[in-house]
């Protein structure tokens, strides 16, 4: 899977995505320009010592990615898509895709995709989720439909001492 990250502004959202990334195995991609740079600490510490497990693509703009990854199976996430992102069926390879947060993905983008186009259900006073909780949202949901697919589906519970004291 792969999380894209259209032109994010805040530091700690992308920290924080990236450490969903590395949870996951997702691939993170993002595309310039940024509103901190990639040396920002807030980045860094949301990220946790995580990023050796992130596999990240940068990219100059949105026409370079399209550009990149040129059939892709894409899915925009947005407060003005008409469809429910658990609705849609994300096959393997699928891309899913996020805007800044202030603005959202650009329109002019959406209107190219209107079909692909998905959101989380939210109250109407809300105007929208945080970044990094909407992206874990449709992360979660994807691999949910992919059954989670390498990833470690069961803990164990371990007896710890005090417990014998009962």
């Amino acid at each position: 899977m792969n999380i894209v990250l259209f032109e994010p502004e805040i530091p700690q959202n992308t920290g924080n995505v990236a450490r969903t990334c590395a949870a996951t195995g997702a691939r993170l991609h993002l595309v310039r320009p940024f509103g901190f740079e990639i040396t920002d600490r807030n980045l860094k510490r949301a990220g946790l010592d995580y990023w050796y497990l992130v596999d990240i693509t940068y990219y100059d703009s949105i026409d370079d990615f399209f550009a990149k990854t040129e059939g892709g199976e894409y899915f925009f996430f947005s407060t003005k898509a008409r469809h429910k992102h658990s609705e849609a069926s994300y096959p393997d390879g699928t891309y899913i895709i996020f805007g800044k947060e202030t603005r959202g993905i650009p329109e002019h983008v959406l209107m190219k995709y209107p079909d692909r186009c998905v959101r989380i259900p939210m109250i109407d006073e809300a105007r929208s989720l945080n970044l990094a909780n909407s992206v874990a949202v449709g992360c979660y949901e994807v691999l949910r439909q992919w059954d989670y697919p390498t990833l470690q589906t069961k803990g164990e519970l371990h007896r710890h001492h005090w417990e014998d004291a009962e």
